[in-house]
């Protein structure tokens, strides 16, 4: 049941009321809507289109689904969340298009702006915006996580982390949640750290600075009650200026070092599931030659198929051999509390041996 006592305050209050309202759907003995979307095995009934009524009455609070951001008219909260946050943000302009055609730019060799999708470079050279998070502080340990969720087809991969006792770090994209509010109610009743993948999924550099601010400021709270910390730009675009913009809404960037390449299947001609079984074994061959004895590393891997789950489900046995810990990458940084609101607790790291996730408020 939800609590009586005083809701945190937030700094996206708008959302926050949107949050907790589709949220508390969920809490009392998860709600029928949720244990019933849970408990389909069928993926293809899975993926029946549902209505959620309090995602369609808020619809006009949001910027279209699957179209590219920007401020909805007349949002004045986010309107002056920008405003506090434009002014802290480096004056570096757009790089291509939304669908990461770069063409015609001549970027300069030194890379002033720290541009990832160039140079890879993760330390950001404006003062006061942190490093990208990309490797994991504790040895032999793989920081795990699933970009471009929730998937509706999701629920025998979830059910097979649980099995696990495994947590995970979840990227979801905001117009996947608005189509699947359901499925993304579980990753946070499951016990995974949601994390922030942008409104539409475009490349974040082309965007303009309000326009960035906007895909990253909407897929805050939608239908899951708990503001994220922690984002990761789609196909790793990034570079100062958006940091700063993602920096100023409190979420720090995390990347990656091995790349699965399962986002690529059936996609990309010639990436096949031995493409995907080589990437995912030369990771696993390092760590077996202790390349992580001292830092661990991060993992790109994808919920965005039943293909890709699979991959992750076949590989999970063989990453348990190889690593001496897997965990969602706040727990690697000892970030006992992955969101704003102080209700949901994850372990530290000396404690996940366990990993024992738990709601303080609302399940209380």
């Amino acid at each position: 049941m939800l609590a009586t006592t005083q809701k945190p305050k937030s700094r996206f209050p708008a959302l926050f009321a949107l949050g907790v309202a589709l949220f508390s759907l969920g809490v009392e003995a998860q709600g029928p809507a949720l244990v019933g979307e849970v408990a389909i095995k069928d993926a293809r009934k899975e993926c029946e289109p549902y209505h959620h009524a309090e995602i369609a009455d808020a619809l006009g609070s949001f910027p279209p689904i699957w179209q590219a951001a920007s401020i909805v008219s007349g949002d004045s909260n986010a309107e002056a969340k920008w405003a506090s946050i434009q002014p802290n943000v480096p004056d570096i302009p757009p790089k291509g298009n939304l669908e990461g055609n770069v063409e015609g730019i001549n970027y300069p060799s030194d890379d002033p702006d720290c541009w990832w999708t160039n140079t890879k470079c993760t330390q950001s050279k404006v003062t006061g915006v942190p490093e990208d998070v990309s490797i994991m502080p504790e040895p032999r340990t793989l920081g795990y996580g699933f970009d471009d969720g929730p998937n509706c087809s999701h629920n025998a991969f979830y059910d097979y982390l649980q099995s696990q006792n495994q947590k995970a770090s979840m990227f979801f994209i905001g117009s996947n949640v608005m189509d699947w509010p359901l499925e993304a109610k579980r990753a946070v009743t499951d016990g995974h750290e949601v994390c922030i993948h942008g409104w539409s999924h475009k490349y974040m550099t082309a965007f303009e600075s309000p326009d960035a601010f906007a895909e990253l400021y909407y897929t805050v709270k939608i239908a899951t009650g708990v503001t994220p910390t922690c984002w990761r730009p789609p196909y790793g675009d990034v570079d100062d200026r958006i940091r700063a913009i993602a920096h100023g809404l409190g979420l720090r960037t995390v990347m990656w070092i091995y790349d699965s390449q399962d986002w690529q299947l059936g996609v990309t001609p010639g990436v096949t599931s031995e493409t995907v079984d080589k990437e995912y074994q030369t990771m696993i061959d390092d760590a077996k030659k202790g390349m992580f004895d001292t830092a661990g590393t991060i993992i790109l891997a994808h919920e965005i198929n039943e293909i890709t789950m699979s991959h992750a489900i076949k590989y999970y046995p063989k990453l348990k051999e190889a690593f001496a810990y897997i965990v969602p990458v706040s727990v690697g940084y000892n970030l006992t509390h992955p969101y704003v609101e102080q209700d949901f607790t994850m372990p530290n790291f000396a404690q996940c041996e366990s990993c024992v996730f738990s709601w303080v408020k609302f399940l209380s």
